[in-house]
């Protein structure tokens, strides 16, 4: 046998494209050296002699991609969500923030947080953390050693926000370059991102900066962009030289310069879509955040149309959710409300959309994630459905649309990285 190989028997879904599910029943999937080799209906006789690993009955599915998630707000879930969203970050974001500045309690939420992204089946996810160099290091080393594919980056604002939580520009500069110098090199799966949280908390001087970083060692960003009606007006006011919210990142190479991913993009222009068209800059969709801080509802169908990337995000804790497949739902309601805003013209998204979304369409964030064509890192969930109800008479379709409704994480039975079995994190 050849240590190198795995294979699975199961039934097989995924997406290569929106527009359908690829499904195979019973069938093999071929993992060599952590990437999908191939899938067969029966195995070749070269390959007979290999150890199978049996998910008979069960689905065999792409891991969840999160694009959006604020580490430090974990512990914040569910809390102050009758607010919008500037009031909620003054009364309760910013305060708990502040509370990583203490290493031991960082240690104790953080442990947390990453077995609960391990539960609910999230194989890869993008990352901020705090002002706090400390406690960002600590995070990556914790889902480094979990072997859960990550982008960390440590926040950036030195203005338009309480002074205990407020960064000196040239020391938030300085120890944003060390991070990314100590830990650029140091997985193949956690890596480091530039983080300025958004623009009305970070001074022209810190954005050039910040910009110059991601250009020098190739690093890529992420930020916030056209969440809520008031922050866009803001944006205005700090910067009225310029054409629009994406205009002020773009201007100092936070805009698709280096990979770049924006969330929310809720109010986003039409000018500045065929701009994030054009540089590659992906959007991290957020339905449940933008419902809870009444931010509004993204015109997904507008960006899919305009060929931009769109992922899907949880944005812990304007939203109350951990887990994308509840994301998922939430996709498809929000696009159903928004094709009746639209006088029925935004055609509302459909399973195979959202799952496209949360698995392959963020995944391409990473790389060759999220789908299981050959050459695609293994990153997989075997979750069984017998639970839910009848399965013999559904289509593959219908069982993975019925897990994603109504099934949770004690549906998912294994979860992979590049073709390793992820093990339970310890909590504490």
């Amino acid at each position: 046998m050849d240590d190198n190989i795995k294979i699975f028997k199961g039934n097989i879904i995924f997406t290569p494209t929106k527009d359908a599910f690829k499904c195979h029943n019973n069938a093999y999937i071929v993992v060599e050296n952590g990437k999908v080799s191939g899938i067969y209906d029966n195995l070749e006789d070269k390959l007979s002699k290999e150890q199978i690993i049996d998910c008979s009955q069960m689905l065999i599915v792409p891991g969840f991609v999160d694009l959006h998630f604020h580490a430090p707000q974990f512990g914040n879930r569910g809390l102050g969500l009758d607010k919008e969203l500037l009031p909620w970050l003054e009364t309760y974001t910013f305060p708990e923030e502040k509370k990583y500045e203490d290493i031991h309690y960082a240690e104790k939420i953080y442990k947390r947080l990453v077995h609960e992204i391990w539960k609910v089946g999230t194989t890869r996810i993008v990352f901020f953390s705090s002002i706090h160099s400390e406690s960002t290091e600590l995070l990556f080393d914790l889902f480094d050693k979990a072997k859960i594919g990550a982008y960390i980056g440590k926040v950036n604002m030195d203005r338009n926000a309480p002074d205990y939580i407020l960064e000196d520009t040239e020391k938030s500069l300085k120890e944003t370059e060390n991070f990314i110098l100590k830990y650029k090199d140091k997985s193949d799966l956690v890596k480091p991102i530039v983080t300025p949280r958004f623009v009305p908390s970070c001074t022209p001087e810190l954005l050039e900066g910040l910009g110059e970083l991601a250009l020098k060692y190739n690093i890529p960003v992420q930020s916030h962009l056209s969440e809520n009606t008031h922050e866009v007006a803001w944006v205005k006011e700090l910067h009225p030289e310029s054409l629009n919210y994406a205009d002020v990142y773009s201007k100092y190479k936070l805009f698709g310069q280096t990979k770049t991913v924006m969330a929310h993009c809720v109010y986003t222009t039409d000018e500045e879509i065929e701009l994030m068209a054009k540089n590659h800059v992906y959007a991290a969709h957020c339905p449940h955040s933008n419902y809870n801080l009444s931010s509004g509802i993204m015109p997904v169908r507008k960006f899919l149309n305009a060929n931009v990337s769109v992922g899907l995000a949880t944005d812990v804790s304007g939203c109350h959710e951990t887990s994308i497949a509840k994301v998922m739902v939430s996709a498809i309601q929000a696009s159903k409300i928004k094709w009746l805003e639209t006088n029925r013209e935004d055609i509302a998204l459909n399973t195979s959309e959202v799952f496209y979304l949360g698995t392959k369409g963020g995944g391409s964030f990473f790389g060759k994630v999220g789908s299981f064509e050959p050459g695609y890192d293994f990153d997989a969930l075997i979750i069984d459905d017998s639970n839910l109800g009848n399965i013999e008479n559904l289509t593959l379709e219908e069982r993975l649309q019925r897990f994603i409704y109504i099934g949770d994480d004690r549906n998912i039975v294994d979860r992979y990285v590049k073709g390793t079995k992820i093990k339970e994190p310890e909590v504490f």
